[in-house]
């Protein structure tokens, strides 16, 4: 539902932008159509989608609307396996793509076991973790860590699944487990590590690095990690936790004060991360979302791509950057149109 609720707010900004939308929609500033135009100049045609998602909650964010009504209680039931279900992918020598059709999962191979980024669903974990890694010809069994970049069921929720078969070591900000904890969700792991802002987690011959990045939770962690390809060697981004979702501005003081609060704190997130990852020279961006980074064509494109061709994942460190200047940008859309309020 998160999804489908981004998805329309992107056609609003886009109306509201373009000057297309209703005489009843109120039209947002030239200072918040002006960051918004800039992050569409930083996503160009990689990140095209990237822009609509994010900067798509702008409206909600700066424009005061009631409160919507409160969800039923009623039992939710899990969607039908072909609504989601997605074939493994080899991305490069020792990075498995085994998410599903909307939301990444990927398995990063060492000399000593699998670690694990991010664990999708309660429901499609064993489908898509597991039986993705055999497969691809993976032993699940060899599965040491699964890292999770926020505390959101669409990531998290199948790592319990990990940690009571497999005994893998979960990994999650302090933060986060506090989150999940506190709001006593089903399928929470039990808190086993906890990371911490440039710590480093050596498996074998591969060590990622974490940083805190704050914002889209309180507690999202990005991960910066070598990947190869053939004799190419490479740097990997995982940007944590994209999309602004933690509010809508009902018009209260408390809620606006919330607004900037995590809007702020996600800016100086990803301006953080992006000059990390110019350092570590990342040319190669991923997200937990299969929309954000490209790889609803990317994926398909892994799957005919001959030896000696373009790698669709190895984009460059500008890109890399023009990824964190997208989320930037919208995040300072919102911030202009909050400046008013």
């Amino acid at each position: 539902m998160k999804f489908i609720a981004a998805v329309l707010s992107a056609s609003v900004v886009s109306a509201l932008v373009l000057g297309t939308a209703s005489a009843q929609a109120p039209a947002l500033s030239p200072e918040v159509q002006k960051h918004i135009e800039a992050a569409r100049a930083a996503g160009g045609t990689q990140y095209k989608e990237l822009v609509e998602m994010v900067c798509g909650r702008v409206p909600d964010l700066v424009i005061p609307r009631p409160a919507a009504p409160a969800a039923g209680g009623g039992a939710q039931t899990d969607p039908p396996r072909a609504t989601w279900y997605a074939e493994p992918v080899k991305v490069f020598d020792n990075l498995y793509f085994v998410g599903q059709t909307e939301y990444s999962a990927w398995a990063i191979t060492t000399s000593q076991g699998i670690i694990l980024l991010d664990a999708i669903f309660d429901y499609s974990v064993a489908d898509e973790v597991e039986g993705g890694l055999k497969k691809l010809g993976l032993n699940p069994a060899d599965l040491k860590y699964v890292v999770l970049s926020h505390g959101h069921r669409d990531h998290a929720a199948g790592a319990k699944y990990l940690q009571d078969k497999y005994k893998a070591r979960v990994l999650m900000s302090a933060a986060d487990y506090d989150m999940v904890e506190q709001q006593k969700q089903p399928w929470r792991p039990r808190r086993d590590m906890v990371i911490t802002d440039g710590q480093r987690l050596t498996l074998g011959d591969t060590t990622l690095t974490f940083y805190l990045t704050p914002g889209h939770t309180e507690g999202t962690v990005s991960t910066v990690f070598p990947v190869r390809d053939g004799r190419n060697q490479h740097v990997a981004a995982a940007w944590g936790g994209t999309l602004f979702n933690f509010a809508t501005n009902d018009g209260t003081p408390e809620r606006i004060n919330l607004i900037r609060t995590r809007i702020a704190m996600h800016r100086k997130s990803a301006e953080r991360f992006r000059d990390i990852v110019t350092k570590v020279n990342a040319d190669v961006a991923l997200s937990n979302h299969t929309i954000y980074d490209g790889s609803k064509t990317k994926l398909p494109a892994m799957k005919t791509r001959k030896a000696g061709e373009p790698h669709p994942y190895v984009v460059g460190n500008a890109w890399v950057r023009r990824y964190l200047d997208v989320v930037s940008e919208c995040a300072q859309a919102a911030e202009a149109g909050l400046s008013s309020t």
